[in-house]
């Protein structure tokens, strides 16, 4: 899930109060490329009789591809991530600076990049800030729109960074005490094909896993997966990659069911103190 942190529309705790509305008992917070929130949940999380597993969604880079490595049960406390962190965010700001001077020759105004800081607040600065951003200016009709016209991959927003490797993105989130898997890696428009070469050079660094139930995936590709857990003797994960209460298809705590012994959830409280 994430919040406010990140891209999110609830701040961690008003996150965390309607999970436990929703009568979630276990919740994972992973914003993108920031620890910034896993306090305020954490807290929250306590108040609310609810298993808190501290977590992040890192940018990353395999063969000049972008990936996004979930690191989960990770230490906030770990000394290694002050540095990553700041690295990532001066990474995210030259991106956005980018990516404003590029919308800026599709009809954004001037001050595109000013309107999506203050969407992102004291967040993390990303494509839906910029989304919203469009919104706000009247260019677009919808967020959705935004991306799809200007900010979805392959479109002149779609700036890419200078990520670190996914190799060493393992490296922190293991050194920091967690488990690194790819988050929905059917999202990166590969061939089933090219997928398999992702999932064992994943293998081959290290990673423990990768994520098989979310929004939008079909049974048919959980069941592709779960082969691939198998034959790399992997682990597999599922989250609802909640952002936003309008966002239907991503409802808080909503995912495909997956019937599998190799699913995290039930090693993190037997194998991981938390």
């Amino acid at each position: 899930m994430h919040s406010t942190a990140s891209d999110g529309a609830l701040s961690p705790a008003e996150l965390v109060a309607r999970a436990a509305e929703a009568s979630i008992r276990y919740l994972a917070l992973t914003d993108h490329d920031t620890l910034a929130g896993l306090n305020e949940a954490r807290v929250e999380a306590v108040r609310q009789g609810i298993q808190f597993i501290p977590g992040v969604e890192l940018t990353c880079r395999w063969h000049k591809r972008t990936l996004h490595l979930l690191g989960l049960g990770i230490d906030p406390e770990y000394e290694g991530w002050r540095e990553y962190e700041a690295r990532l965010q001066r990474l995210r700001e030259q991106r956005a600076e980018t990516i404003a001077f590029k919308l800026r020759g599709k009809r954004a105004p001037d001050d595109i990049l000013e309107r999506a800081r203050t969407h992102a607040g004291r967040g993390q600065i990303g494509r839906p800030h910029f989304a919203r951003a469009l919104l706000e200016a009247g260019v677009v009709s919808t967020e959705n729109e935004a991306f799809d016209r200007y900010l979805g991959q392959g479109k002149v927003g779609d700036v890419k960074a200078e990520w670190p490797d996914v190799a060493e993105a393992i490296a922190i989130v293991q050194a920091s005490g967690g488990k690194a898997i790819l988050a929905h890696p059917t999202k990166y428009r590969m061939t089933f094909s090219r997928l398999r070469l992702l999932l064992s050079a994943l293998a081959e660094a290290g990673a423990d896993g990768f994520e098989i139930g979310y929004p939008g995936i079909s049974q048919d590709y959980i069941r592709l997966l779960l082969k691939q857990a198998e034959v790399l003797d992997m682990q597999v994960s599922s989250g609802s990659d909640f952002h936003n209460p309008e966002h239907h298809w991503t409802g808080l705590g909503r995912f495909p069911r997956v019937e599998t012994s190799r699913h995290l959830i039930h090693q993190f409280y037997t194998d991981m103190p938390l």
